[in-house]
C-alpha cells in the first residue's frame, strides 16, 4: 500500500513530497475496516494511515528516513464490524469527520419498488400485474437473505450487497417486452434469471 501510494508523489524539495505544486490529491480508500488484523491486533495499512494523521508523513522503507508528504486529503467508506470487517481503534476515527446514515425500513423499499414496477408492467397482462407485490417481496427475502449469510471475508471481499442490486434486479424486469411476458409463470422465470444475474453471478463457488 506505502509502495502504490509512494509512486504517485513527487519530490518538492529535500524530505518533502506530494502532488505537483498547485493542486492537491484526494485518495479514497473503501473499506477502511476490511484488513485482517495480526496477532496482537495491529492492522499495518491503517496504521500507515494513522501515521500520516499524527506525523504527516512515514519513512522510506529503503533508504531509512522520514518523508513529509503534503496536499493531501483521505476520505474513506467502511460498512459496519462484522463478516471480515473489524473494528477500528479510535485513534485512527479521531482523525475523520464521521458520516452515516441509517438504511431504509422494508415497508420504505417495497413501497418505491412497488411503484417503479407497477408504472412499467401497467401495460403486461392482468395476470403478470397482479403478482407485483410478491415479486417485489420475494426480492426483499432473497437480498435479506443474501446480505445476513454472504457476509464479505478477506477472501471474498466483493460479498458487498446492497439496495443498488436490488435495484438492479428490477431494472431487468422494466426491460422486459409485453409479446413475451404474458403469464405469472413468465414473469416468476424473468425474475429468477434476474437474481441469477446480479447475485449468482457473483459467487465462488456453488
Amino acid at each position: 500500500m506505502q509502495d502504490a501510494l509512494d509512486e504517485k508523489f513527487e519530490k518538492r524539495r529535500k524530505g518533502i513530497f506530494g502532488p505537483p505544486p498547485g493542486k492537491k490529491y484526494c485518495i479514497f480508500i473503501d473499506d477502511l475496516n476490511m484488513p485482517k488484523k495480526e496477532e496482537y491486533g495491529a492492522q499495518p495499512p491503517i496504521e500507515l494511515i494513522r501515521q500520516w494523521f499524527d506525523h504527516k508523513g512515514w519513512y522510506d522503507r529503503k533508504e531509512l528516513y522520514a518523508k513529509k508528504i503534503e496536499d493531501i486529503i483521505f476520505v474513506s467508506a467502511m460498512g459496519p464490524p462484522g463478516g471480515g470487517r473489524t473494528a477500528i481503534t479510535a485513534r485512527m476515527q479521531r482523525h475523520f469527520n464521521i458520516i452515516c446514515y441509517t438504511l431504509l425500513g422494508s415497508e420504505s423499499v417495497e413501497m418505491i419498488f412497488s411503484k417503479i414496477v407497477s408504472k412499467f408492467l401497467g401495460v403486461f397482462a392482468d395476470d403478470v400485474k397482479n403478482n407485483i407485490g410478491k415479486i417485489v417481496d420475494a426480492t426483499q427475502m432473497v437480498y435479506s437473505g443474501v446480505e445476513e449469510k454472504l457476509k464479505p471475508i478477506p477472501a471474498k471481499s466483493h460479498y458487498t450487497f446492497n439496495l443498488r442490486d436490488m435495484s438492479k434486479i428490477f431494472q431487468g424486469i422494466c426491460a422486459a417486452s409485453a409479446k413475451h411476458v404474458l403469464t405469472k409463470l413468465d414473469l416468476a422465470r424473468l425474475w429468477v434469471h434476474e437474481n441469477q444475474r446480479v447475485f449468482g453471478d457473483r459467487m465462488i463457488n456453488n
